[in-house]
């Protein structure tokens, strides 16, 4: 049996769900937060502290997730979980009738789904496997017809890793192009595949050597492909239909690549288009491309201080631009969404609110609004009768009023470079001598902290401890030259800019010194534990999940997963001097030396940092004056996929810091108040 037909032989058609309403009283709007450069008051007078939330909890998943609107409307789609199996449902949007339900095999996942028509939903669906004695996902197109409940795979006969690549799809639903290599030994071709079950399966596009990106413009006709081979960026295009395809560019390692740009759109009949790419400052902006000469025509929107992420067309124009500078922000280049969205704003808070999904004549819309103190609500909103109705909490077990307020703070690293970052403190405490807990990000580069709901940050915050989390240099959003700063700075920049945010907690009264711990997952479980190594006098814990511990063998292990051009830029990214030895960065190498308590923890499915990190640390560590507390979670990868895992996680944690950074027991005189 193929992986694909054991998924769909997994398939469980449910004969009934039960939604129930997941109603509640509408949430309080956000407040506004503290403007930036300010450090939290700590002369505002003590309210009760708020009830201790179980960690089961946070760790629960979201009542639902992943929630779209078919095109016309009629009908409501999300993912939930339920019994411990994830389940993929569809009802009618005026009723909340069940229309079609299914549930997946517990080991695969569904990546992404997207409605093609109102009678045909695309679903992209991974399940684990070898490919070459490596541990791999593989992933897979299934086209089901909301009418009759079939669900047929596309491409069922291939045994390519990527199967899911869709670069067009046809405005009326009859097809669309999907990127996939004809077999595992060649680069991808671009195949045209009826979107019927059983459809016709054609070539449209063969491949090239060194081509993995190919790209399609609004009509389906494929325009350009790029990639690395022999050391060398080359680039294809085609000025249009029927026209054949040019080398258009050939560049060496070394050369110019004009920069970073994301092509986003190419425009039929034209050689122009849209991409995301660096302007003169550094910034990520949306511009009008000349993909037949790779040069800006126009600037169409660029931020004065922040990277735009991505962007949305729509009708082949600009619909709007998205950022992050504190919180998720957007710009729309539609002035009646721009209006609707202000009047969203002004009815449902400052927090944040969304349209993640409407129909396609917009009479509907499906609006998120919650913040980083709220995990938010669903609603349904209709703009001509001006109703909005309220679906679900996204968490209703988490009672929203107990949650702490993050709040955007900035600080000066000792070599002047200005580090912005999140602070989070226990409600119900004076902020004054608290114990800290520095959480730094994963990634390491291009990734950032901004002010959203984090279970984490909750938990650790309702026990008692004030959390920063500072988006050191290299972190993503902040321009070209934030980013820059932080190449070869592993375990030495990024570790100084960790450093100096506790320097600064502690200057601002916040936080006491001789009660800082370090916790973080990925990168930030390797911070904290380079941490409590590298200045131990600093710190009096560490925990890290999923953490880096032997550089040199991560950098191996990523060689197996990168082309050779982007292995080569990660590694001269992390190491920065070629003769410089990664080895005196990495934690394994002075395990023996630790003299800290430190929580190391793992998922045994990892992928992306494998357990073998795990095993050289504990190793190595076994007779350090302080051996790690360990914590293994089978089948677990490297973010909790169960709600299971997060809650052995947290409540490990939790054992964890009381023993080794207990926070303070609460003030008498605010118990006396609560009670």
């Amino acid at each position: 049996m193929t992986k694909i037909d054991r998924f769909l032989a997994g398939l469980a058609w449910l004969a009934a769900v039960s939604l129930g309403s997941g109603m509640a009283a509408a949430q309080d709007a956000a407040s506004p937060e503290a403007p930036a450069a300010q450090a939290p008051a700590a002369t505002v007078p003590l309210e009760a502290p708020p009830p201790r939330i179980p960690a089961s909890q946070f760790a629960g998943r979201p009542a639902l997730w992943d929630t779209k609107l078919s095109p016309d409307g009629s009908m409501f789609s999300f993912m939930r979980q339920s019994g411990g199996a994830t389940q993929f449902i569809i009802t009618a949007t005026d009723t909340g009738k069940l229309v079609r339900a299914f549930g997946t095999d517990p080991a695969d996942d569904v990546e992404w789904y997207r409605w093609v028509t109102n009678d045909k939903l695309l679903l992209s669906v991974s399940t684990p496997g070898e490919f070459f004695g490596d541990e791999v996902r593989y992933t897979r197109l299934i086209l089901v017809e909301i009418a009759s409940g079939e669900m047929a795979p596309m491409f069922p006969r291939s045994k390519v890793v990527e199967g899911d690549n869709v670069i067009h799809y046809a405005k009326d639903g009859s097809y669309i192009l999907v990127a996939i290599q004809p077999t595992v030994y060649d680069y991808p071709s671009v195949m045209r595949h009826e979107l019927v079950p059983g459809g016709k399966i054609s070539t449209v596009q063969d491949p090239r050597d060194g081509v993995w990106n190919w790209v399609a413009d609004d009509q389906g006709v494929v325009r350009m492909g790029s990639g690395w081979k022999d050391g060398r960026l080359k680039i294809y295009y085609r000025s249009g239909e029927g026209r054949s395809l040019e080398l258009v560019a050939r560049l060496k390692e070394g050369d110019p690549v004009d920069g970073y740009w994301d092509a986003l759109q190419i425009i039929n009949g034209s050689d122009e288009g849209y991409v995301l790419s660096e302007g003169e400052n550094g910034r990520v902006g949306l511009r009008r491309f000349n993909f037949a000469t790779r040069e800006a025509v126009e600037t169409i929107y660029e931020h004065p201080d922040w990277d735009i992420d991505s962007a949305t067309l729509r009708d082949g124009k600009p619909f709007a631009a998205f950022y992050t500078a504190d919180r998720d922000e957007v710009h729309w280049f539609d002035p009646v969404t721009a209006r609707q969205y202000r009047s969203l704003r002004k009815a449902l808070g400052d927090g944040e609110v969304w349209i993640i999904s409407r129909s396609e004549d917009n009479s509907r819309m499906l609006v998120y609004a919650g913040n980083e103190s709220d995990p938010g609500l669903l609603y349904l909103y209709e703009p001509a009768a001006q109703i909005l109705k309220e679906i679900s909490q996204y968490r209703p077990a988490i009672d929203f009023k107990a949650l702490a307020k993050p709040r955007p703070v900035q600080y000066t690293a000792r070599d002047g470079t200005l580090i912005r970052g999140y602070l989070t403190l226990p409600r119900g405490r004076e902020a004054k001598g608290l114990p800290l807990i520095v959480m730094p990000h994963g990634g390491p580069f291009g990734v950032r902290d901004k002010l959203e709901y984090n279970d984490e940050v909750q938990l650790l915050a309702n026990r008692g401890y004030a959390v920063l989390q500072p988006n050191f240099r290299g972190s993503g959003g902040y321009g070209d030259a934030f980013f820059e700063l932080g190449e070869g700075q592993v375990g030495r920049g990024m570790q100084d800019d960790v450093d100096d945010a506790m320097d600064w907690a502690v200057a601002e009264g916040i936080a006491d010194p001789k009660r800082v711990c370090v916790v973080g997952g990925s990168y930030g479980g390797y911070a904290a534990l380079w941490a409590v190594l590298r200045n131990p006098d600093r710190y009096r814990c560490a925990a890290s999940w999923a953490g880096v511990t032997d550089w040199n063998k991560m950098l191996r292990y990523d060689r197996r997963y990168l082309t050779a051009r982007a292995s080569k830029a990660w590694q001269s990214r992390v190491r920065g001097e070629k003769t410089f030895d990664l080895d005196a960065v990495s934690p394994y190498r002075v395990a023996a030396q630790l003299s800290r308590p430190v929580l190391l923890a793992h998922g045994t499915a990892d992928n992306n940092v494998p357990i073998s990190q795990f095993n050289i640390f504990e190793k190595a560590a076994r007779s350090a004056p302080v051996p790690p507390q360990t914590l293994v979670i089978k089948d677990e990868g490297h973010s909790f996929s169960k709600p299971e895992s997060a809650q052995s996680w947290f409540e490990a944690l939790e054992r964890f810091l009381d023993e080794h950074n207990p926070a303070d027991p609460t003030p008498q005189t605010v118990a006396l108040a609560a009670e």
